[in-house]
């Protein structure tokens, strides 16, 4: 069976259109707490979380999943804006039977999109979400009366989460004396980030932490990283991290103004462990990872290996392989030794962790990894256009391979989030780079 609704990370779409209306949210609740009622032992009463960003449809969408949860006998806890991690950690430490995000990460307020963990606060696995898609095609009938499933508020989900991110910092270390700028993208993280680098010792300049239901991403977070870059200048801090809508994501500057991405912050993540630990079991990366941080690890005798785009398939990747860390360069990574998802508020702690642990600076710290350039360019298609059967496309791009060769590499690939095709040529000279992806683009009849 094909998907029909789920992305990569999710349902996604532009709220008003379909999937992302009213009535396909309620039976999407409906089917999911049906597929989840199968697998309760002992009978039990399924139990839901539901946390969400700051859009404003998040009220709409909220109670759309609630009434299809509880109709088909699923108890509901709702614990409003809470980053997408916060979702899984509380899921996993409540018992619940699944966590559920309302958020469509970086994308502009009018998107939104519905994503689900498990009761052990893990992406549920490709079957689960096949297996719901199956159940959205079935009557989901409501419960009687006293069948139907009972919903609440948790009213310290916050400060439960906060504790949860700070203990992942060691007790013997504080950043007292570090100033840090912390961008929340008026999104999910806008109480919680500040509090948990206040709470370890920072002084912390805030940014984009007044959401007002859209304005979450609107020239600011990880997708807009000179905001929190000027910022830095501006206060002369030590560090600046920038956050998504739901903070799953993370991009760093430090006090010069240079911005890091996730596979450069992995490196640093990779450096401490070699220095504290001496080995590092091996690392994930996705088809985007730089080939410079490849090579890299392959100098210091740590494994890598590359997963499909997308932080799950990462996850799956490292749960195989027994491996601890892995990441995307779009700043989603993984320290599964310190959660079992990626978060953009640990991740920040990991990399300073990394800065007191190794007591360098993290440009010193990153100075063995050359990073190619890359450049990535998406080009939106014509419905149902199909690029892969498009003589003229291939052709193309069989000349951008030959020109590479083995000095570089060429990605063309279905964004898993938006609706378009994303080109990448990675090489050692960024003007032949550019030339290369708009020779494919201009192949294709975009819109």
């Amino acid at each position: 069976m094909s998907r029909q609704y789920f992305g990569t990370d999710g349902i996604r779409g532009t709220v008003g259109q379909s999937p992302m209306v009213p009535d396909f949210v309620l039976r999407l609740g409906q089917a999911a707490g049906t597929v989840l009622g199968k697998y309760e032992a002992d009978g039990r009463r399924p139990r839901v979380l539901i946390g969400k960003d700051t859009r404003v449809s998040g009220y709409l969408l909220e109670s759309c999943l609630e009434a299809g949860f509880t109709s088909v006998g699923v108890d509901v806890v709702m614990v409003g804006p809470m980053p997408t991690a916060g979702v899984a950690y509380l899921a996993r430490a409540l018992n619940m039977s699944a966590g559920v995000v309302i958020s469509a990460s970086h994308n502009p307020y009018q998107d939104n999109g519905i994503k689900f963990f498990s009761g052990k606060g893990t992406k549920l696995p490709d079957a689960w979400e096949m297996e719901i898609e199956a159940q959205l095609a079935l009557d989901a009938p409501c419960k009687s009366s006293e069948e139907l499933g009972k919903a609440k508020r948790l009213n310290d989900a916050a400060g439960r989460y906060i504790e949860f991110c700070k203990g992942t910092f060691p007790r013997d270390k504080h950043l007292r004396g570090l100033k840090i700028v912390v961008d929340c993208a008026n999104g999910a993280a806008y109480q919680i980030a500040p509090a948990v680098f206040r709470e370890l010792g920072a002084d912390v300049v805030v940014l984009a932490d007044q959401p007002d239901g859209l304005n979450i991403n609107r020239g600011v977070g990880a997708t807009y990283p000179d905001f929190v870059a000027k910022a830095v200048l501006e206060h002369k801090a030590d560090y600046g991290f920038a956050l998504d809508g739901d903070a799953d994501r993370l991009i760093c500057v430090d006090g010069t103004g240079r911005v890091y991405n996730g596979d450069e912050l992995l490196f640093a993540l990779v450096a401490e462990r070699l220095h504290m630990q001496g080995k590092v079991d091996g690392v994930v990366g996705t088809l985007m990872t730089n080939l410079g941080l490849e090579l890299t690890l392959g100098k210091l005798g740590v494994p890598f290996e590359r997963a499909k785009v997308g932080d799950r398939y990462v996850f799956e990747k490292l749960q195989a392989k027994g491996w601890q860390l892995g990441g995307e360069s779009s700043g989603h990574l993984l320290v599964l030794d310190r959660h079992s998802t990626g978060d953009g508020i640990v991740s920040a702690l990991q990399v300073l962790r990394a800065v007191r642990n190794l007591g360098k600076p993290l440009a010193e710290i990153l100075m063995p990894v050359v990073m190619l350039p890359q450049v990535l360019k998406n080009a939106r298609l014509p419905v149902g256009y199909d690029w892969v059967n498009d003589a003229k496309v291939q052709g193309v791009c069989e000349q951008v391979r030959a020109e590479l060769g083995s000095n570089g590499r060429l990605l063309i690939r279905p964004s898993g989030t938006e609706p378009v095709l994303r080109v990448m040529v990675e090489t050692a000279e960024r003007d032949v780079a550019e030339r290369l992806v708009d020779l494919i683009v201009e192949s294709l009849p975009t819109i």
